[in-house]
């Protein structure tokens, strides 16, 4: 049975092994965490994170498959089937039919894209960091195409409508998260390189 951070980093190293695949997870992972606590559920906190930590498990060795194959290397690990429905659910209209419905997977989907758009950003700044960044400076890249092009804007749109926000909320939101783990996950990367 799947149930500890520890055993889901295993299995995300097991398949993930590029450090940008890896960072990106932990990013997600902790992103998570924050959100479960701001949006109050606490208590869940694990769980949204560890889905955070797992959503693209598959992505690395099967770009083609992504959302398609996570399901087997979820359940052959032993997760609960609320954790594949999420991890599933944050491709939808992309590579899965799997809609989110649980605010955690709504979360997911709408923050996925959007922590890599924030993480572009961050590297060009000459902080390299979150910590200083500001909302108009990333709505900026966001409307700058050419920019990090990889991070679809319209999924971001289609994730603050699906949570009932304003796409300036998500942002904030977002940053703030992003903020939150910075530091614990730049010490993560340097103890595995």
């Amino acid at each position: 049975m799947l149930q500890t951070r520890e055993e889901a980093l295993e299995l995300l190293r097991q398949y993930n092994k590029e450090s940008f695949h890896i960072l990106h997870a932990l990013t997600v992972e902790g992103v998570m965490r924050w959100y479960a606590q701001e949006l109050g559920y606490g208590e869940q906190a694990g769980f949204w994170a560890l889905a955070g930590l797992l959503h693209d498990i598959d992505f690395e060795q099967w770009p083609d498959q992504h959302c398609q194959k996570a399901p087997e290397l979820l359940r052959a690990a032993g997760a609960d089937e609320a954790l594949v429905h999420a991890v599933v659910s944050h491709g939808f209209g992309l590579c899965a039919d799997v809609e989110p419905v649980h605010e955690m997977e709504k979360v997911l989907f709408a923050a996925d894209e959007l922590t890599g758009l924030i993480g572009a950003a961050a590297r060009m700044r000459p902080s390299r960091s979150v910590q200083d960044m500001e909302v108009s400076s990333l709505k900026k890249k966001f409307k700058d195409k050419k920019f990090a092009a990889g991070c679809s804007r319209d999924v971001i749109r289609q994730g603050a409508e699906r949570l009932g926000w304003e796409l300036d909320v998500l942002m904030e939101r977002t940053i703030q998260a992003m903020r939150s783990c910075e530091e614990r996950v730049n010490r993560e990367m340097e103890a595995m390189a």
